[in-house]
């Protein structure tokens, strides 16, 4: 279960502050080579520079704050008492910083953004020293304290305010005895560490990155394994299994972005870029890859874990943040509103009544309201005009839903997205059992009747639709004409009125499917193609392109009601040989198959559902 500290779901909704988007990984191999690659672009790495001189320093995360990156000490060809900097935003050579306090390879090093810190090493036996140097101002580390026990080939990673220091070995060469020692130290003072817990697996060459909330600990040697780990910082205790890399390997450069961890090449001459969703749980996935096979690098970047992101900086727009509770809203058949929290697997709750007992509707929210559009009411198509009906709910506090509006056309079995302001209705069936193209937009802060938008490429019913912050992506459906069902992808800008643009295509034809999203990936679920199906495929909704299979939910199910946060995507009730209660629950960021969330308090199909953190909001 992944619950969101405010500062990591902020990050997310960051996607284009610049510090969150560079990755700088240095030497290995004994280059000098410095590249950059992209944490939220994939793509190949590229050149961003030379250091003074080639440099293996066994893999792990480097020292960096949100604006300079270090690197220090050397294995090959000799230990070397130099430090190396860069400047992060602009791609360049390294530039002398001053010196260690001895010479050393096979150290560690972390920063948060005042102060940098070098631990352990080996230079004629290992070393227990801890140094620090101050990341603005350049001259010579100082001594900080004493590891609890000497070792090298460890790794560590930063808090804004506490570093962690873990595995390592006692450097008895050929036959190393690996540690699964895990040490702390108060970055702001001065002083010996601190024992902390155990690693699951002891290991070296190991690397260690995470966010200010949990450090994560992937592959290493004893022998060379995938295992990743991972501690909460700010609290003491063992570390637990987080998952596993793409493949076992050692001496990879570590980086992070507060949000994913990224495990840069390592032995066996790799140039895979793995990575993982820091929050939850999971293995990691093929992300990029460097520019060369490369082992024994370090990385850097100006928004790891360790930097506080709280205040606003040149680098940084201005951005309102609110906290979301994870609270979710899912319409019932019998003219009643349930609630639920998305991180909480559980039975539903009464929320309040319906204003006109319906079904069949869309909903779309912002972060403090819901709202459906085009309701089937009484069982009918909407033969009467009271199916373009629109209400809404309050999420954060329970009662009975109000009238909002009305939509422009009657296009019931429609699909909806939003951003935080404007919700988007796509398509839908008129009474006469014709599937329609049209769009229809409402702002979600202010009741009133919806506006024209533009038209979807394909006519259709039976959709769903995703959303990011800025973009709507709407799959599938019926057409009642031609091929009938289609695996027709569209997308639009949810603040720009217009024609839909084609997106790609899903995996199958079906209709009557279930979606939702994070502000990354759009999932859509189940449906009839022709069958009922179980499938669970996803797109990026940044990038046009055909669909990608995720896994499948426990049963093959149509008409459920789907709704997130930014990590965990809800599937709930839906209609089998009857309708159902169960709900499925996925890990958006990680493909696999649905597990039991818990069930509804009543079966049902032709729900919907809206959250105040759904994936376009962050939370």
């Amino acid at each position: 279960m992944a619950i969101w500290d405010l500062k990591e779901r902020n990050d997310i909704v960051r996607a284009n502050d610049n510090r969150t988007q560079k990755a700088v990984m240095f030497g290995g191999n004994g280059t000098d080579d410095i590249e950059t690659f992209s944490m939220v672009s994939q793509g190949t790495a590229t050149e961003f520079g030379v250091m003074t001189a080639g440099r293996t320093c066994h893999g792990g995360t480097g020292s960096s704050s949100s604006t300079r990156g270090l690197i220090s000490g050397n294995e090959a060809p000799g230990a070397s008492d130099d430090i190396d900097y860069i400047e992060m935003a602009t791609n360049g050579n390294a530039a002398d910083f001053g010196n260690l306090v001895a010479a050393r390879g096979y150290a560690a090093n972390v920063a948060n953004n005042t102060r940098a810190i070098t631990f352990g090493g080996g230079n004629s036996g290992v070393k227990d020293e801890i140094m620090f140097g101050t990341m603005a101002s350049t001259g010579d580390f100082a001594d900080f304290g004493d590891l609890s026990t000497a070792r090298d080939q460890l790794a560590g990673t930063t808090s804004p305010t506490r570093a962690i220091f873990a595995g390592g070995s006692d450097g008895a060469s050929p036959s190393s005895n690996a540690f699964n020692i895990i040490d702390f130290v108060t970055i702001a003072s001065t002083g010996d560490a601190v024992d902390f817990g155990d690693l699951t697996v002891a290991r070296i060459n190991g690397g260690m990155t995470g966010s200010q909330i949990r450090g994560t600990f992937a592959g290493g040697q004893n022998p060379e394994i995938n295992v990743i780990d991972y501690i909460t910082i700010a609290t003491t205790g063992n570390a637990t299994d987080f998952g596993d890399l793409t493949a076992a390997r050692r001496q990879a450069g570590n980086v992070s972005n507060n949000v994913y961890g990224y495990a840069c090449g390592g032995s066996h001459s790799q140039n895979v870029i793995d990575r993982w969703l820091i929050a939850s749980t999971g293995n990691a996935t093929d992300w990029a890859d460097l520019a060369a096979n490369v082992a024994g690098s370090q990385g850097v970047s100006g928004s790891h874990g360790g930097i506080d992101l709280s205040t606003p900086g040149s680098q940084r727009p201005s951005v309102t943040y609110m906290p979301r509770s994870g609270r979710a809203v899912i319409n019932i058949n019998n003219g009643n509103y349930d609630f639920f929290n998305i991180n909480t697997q559980g039975t539903t709750a009464n929320f309040g009544d319906q204003a006109v007992t319906h079904q069949s509707a869309a909903g779309c929210s912002s972060s403090t309201r819901g709202v459906s559009t085009c309701e089937r009411t009484s069982g009918s198509l909407g033969g009467d005009g009271t199916g373009k009906n629109m209400e809404y709910i309050t999420i954060a506090s329970t009662g009975n839903a109000a009238n909002f509006g009305d939509m422009a056309t009657l296009h019931l079995l429609n699909s909806a997205c939003s951003d935080n302001t404007r919700g988007v209705s796509q398509g839908g069936q008129s009474a006469g059992s014709t599937a329609v193209n049209v769009m229809e937009y409402f702002t979600i802060a202010t009741t009133g009747d919806a506006t024209d938008f533009g038209n979807l490429t394909v006519a259709r019913a039976r959709t769903s639709s995703v959303q990011s912050t800025t973009r709507g992506v709407c799959s599938n459906g019926r057409d009642f004409t031609g091929p009938s069902v289609v695996n027709t992808i569209d997308y639009i800008t949810i603040q720009s009125t217009g024609n839909a643009t084609d997106f790609g295509d899903s995996t199958l034809t079906r209709d009557y499917v279930s979606g939702t999203s994070s502000n990354i990936r759009g999932l859509t679920a189940g449906g009839y193609s022709p069958d009922l199906t179980n499938v669970i495929d996803y797109v990026t909704i940044a990038s046009a392109g055909d669909a990608t299979d995720f896994g499948d939910l426990q049963t093959a199910k149509s008409t459920m009601a789907a709704t997130s946060n930014s990590t965990r995507a809800y599937f709930g009730g839906g209609y089998t040989d009857a309708a159902v209660a169960e709900s499925d629950f996925v890990t958006i960021a990680t493909t696999g198959n649905g597990a039991d969330f818990g069930d509804l308090k009543q079966a049902g199909e032709y729900y919907y559902a809206v959250s105040d953190s759904h994936g376009g909001l962050g939370g």
